[in-house]
């Protein structure tokens, strides 16, 4: 005989009266909700006007948004549709539905909040005894921009393109003066078609406008690099040391050929991905605290090399309140690695642990465990870490950093699936790392919660 539930549809309650019964007590949407409810939201709901129809209050927006983004659900028509279909989502808009027309306003509207509610969760895990700050990693990791690639312009194609369209205009005014109208195709309205050209050459102009303002910027930020270079090969030829290599070039002020903008989102850059291949992206970096995994501080930037990014990041640290303390050592790979960086750690009173080189994979038991040698007598920064570097606690140290910030990643994007931007615009972009990271955060800080 089958021995089955029964099915029955028709009951007065499909789901307890009370919302507060729909979820078990630890749930991550809970947890949401407790964490925004201890956030300071005054700025955001000073930015309503307080007339007209009633709006949903910042706290429900905000946490359908967070909740959203530390469950993968990152388009605001999908978290429309969830909180009608999810019991979580449902939970944390108290049995409401905002649309997506008011869930993209508001995480656009926002965006410069949510960068300070980020350092208050981060005061919060602080308070709750879940973070600390002394040794942090540093890394970066290429995220697809809100465009694709084929929509990118370069330089070379754009002047193609421009001559193409010049020569087919002085063709159609050509045709348009001739008093021999039996050349025009039937259908052929050379107005429009003249306007559509006209129209098509404006848009190249101004991508090429954008391309040359570029190439002059980074020419500037060259000619600093190069007179810098010339400097250092001026004080070696004078104590006697001849300059290795060729001399370094002038940078060029003139965009090349290869040099492009994108159609749809301007501000992001083609950069090499791992696997192989180039994509539209931007470069997110993280700071990730040892003991906890938490996000400490974060950018997005537009160099697809990381060499530029410890000055910015150290900034960032030592912005952050005194109340959450001071990182004691930062960790970074090679892509990090100049002397400038080096000084610019021991200046801030962070010491680095940045590799000299590609590490080798699989070394040998005799150099893993070769002795460091004596510390140098009065020693540089750069010396100092070198040693440091190769001391078995140096070594220790070191080896945590792809424990530490690549499984952050790891997890943003093949668990959290966030593996493309929904805004446009670098500052936009910015925001929503700022609230990819804070909704990583409230998910690690749940997970450390004892059960």
């Amino acid at each position: 005989m089958s021995n089955f539930r029964a099915i029955d549809r028709s009951t007065g309650y499909l789901l307890p009266p009370a919302v507060d019964e729909w979820l078990p007590e630890r749930h991550l949407a809970r947890f949401v909700v407790e964490v925004i409810d201890k956030l300071d939201l005054s700025s955001m709901t000073r930015a309503y006007r307080g007339s007209g129809s009633a709006s949903y209050h910042p706290a429900m927006l905000l946490g359908l948004l967070v909740y959203g983004y530390a469950t993968g659900v990152f388009s605001s028509r999908k978290i429309e549709r969830a909180t009608y279909d999810s019991v979580a989502f449902r939970f944390i808009a108290a049995n409401s539905h905002p649309d997506h027309d008011t869930l993209a306003t508001f995480r656009r509207r926002f965006l410069e909040d949510i960068e300070r509610l980020f350092v208050e969760v981060l005061m919060l895990a602080r308070e709750m005894g879940l973070l600390k700050l002394g040794t942090v990693a540093l890394d970066g990791t290429k995220i697809h921009a809100n465009a694709s690639r084929h929509a990118a312009l370069s330089y070379e194609h754009a002047n193609k393109l421009e001559a193409k369209l010049r020569q087919e205009v002085a063709e159609l005014l050509a045709l348009a003066e001739a008093e021999d109208r039996s050349d025009v195709p039937d259908g052929l309205s050379i107005p429009e078609e003249l306007a559509r050209r006209e129209d098509r050459l404006a848009k190249i102009g101004a991508a090429k406008a954008k391309i040359e303002a570029r190439a002059k910027a980074r020419c500037a930020r060259e000619q600093a690099e190069y007179e810098a270079k010339l400097a250092a090969r001026e004080e070696s030829a004078k104590i006697g040391k001849k300059p290795g290599g060729k001399p370094p070039a002038p940078p060029a002020a003139d965009p090349g050929p290869t040099d492009q903008v994108n159609l749809t989102d301007e501000a992001s850059r083609i950069m090499k991905v791992p696997g192989g291949g180039f994509e539209q992206c931007y470069n997110a970096q993280a700071v990730v605290a040892t003991d906890s995994l938490l996000v400490v501080a974060q950018d997005v930037v537009q160099d697809s090399n990381d060499k530029r990014q410890v000055a910015p990041m150290l900034k960032k640290l030592g912005a952050l309140p005194e109340g959450l303390g001071k990182p004691e050592s930062l960790l970074a790979d090679n892509g990090y690695f100049s002397e400038a960086n080096v000084n610019g750690c021991a200046a801030a009173g962070i010491a680095p642990l940045i590799a000299l080189g590609r590490e080798q994979h699989h070394p040998g038991w005799k150099k893993r465990f070769a002795e460091a040698g004596p510390a140098p007598g009065n020693p540089t920064p750069m010396q100092t870490m070198a040693h440091r570097l190769a001391t078995p606690e140096g070594k220790r140290l070191y080896a945590l950093r792809k424990q530490i910030v690549e499984p952050v990643f790891g997890i943003i994007k093949s668990v959290m699936g966030f593996r493309q931007f929904s805004l446009r615009g670098l500052q936009k972009v910015k925001g929503e790392w700022h609230l990819v990271t804070l909704a990583w955060n409230v998910r690690r800080m749940f997970a450390l919660m004892p059960a």
